[in-house]
């Protein structure tokens, strides 16, 4: 199979976009690149953690939208057309304490107008913590008049 990117994928500059956002502030970070896939990092600290000290729920949110909206963009020709998050939605199947938790997004749907990916977020001990659906709706870039 070959790859779905538009462009060969830039992992360095994919972190650059993320810096200054929501992204950096949780210290999320792109780690991998496959053919149909985007992995990354998130750590489970106080900068993730809900009062009672586990990962958010909207933690786990952000960091899977943030990888499958990268992913979803580095399948598209951005001069023109772009992808924004349309519905997501998660399943939190275990608390996280502590570590650093590792996602991947894989496209489960590439159409014209929208793409579907599927985004499993793991725990440091590699077991499925949560799982979510990202639907991106794809723009097209407005003419300059």
């Amino acid at each position: 199979m070959s790859a779905i990117w538009f462009a060969t994928p830039d992992i360095a500059d994919m972190n650059r976009q993320m810096e200054n956002t929501a992204c950096s502030n949780l210290g999320i970070k792109i780690t991998e690149v496959g053919e149909d896939w985007v992995k990354g990092t998130m750590p489970a600290d106080q900068r993730t953690f809900q009062p009672v000290g586990l990962v958010h729920g909207g933690a786990n949110v952000l960091f899977a939208e943030t990888l499958g909206s990268m992913a979803a963009n580095l399948a598209l020709d951005n001069s023109k057309e772009y992808a924004v998050g349309q519905e997501i939605n998660a399943n939190h199947l275990r608390g996280v304490r502590s570590g650093e938790l590792s996602g991947v997004a894989t496209i489960v749907h590439r159409g014209r107008t929208s793409q579907v990916w599927e985004i499993k977020i793991y725990n440091s001990e590699n077991k499925l913590s949560c799982i979510s659906r990202l639907t991106m709706a794809v723009i097209p870039v407005p003419k300059v008049q």
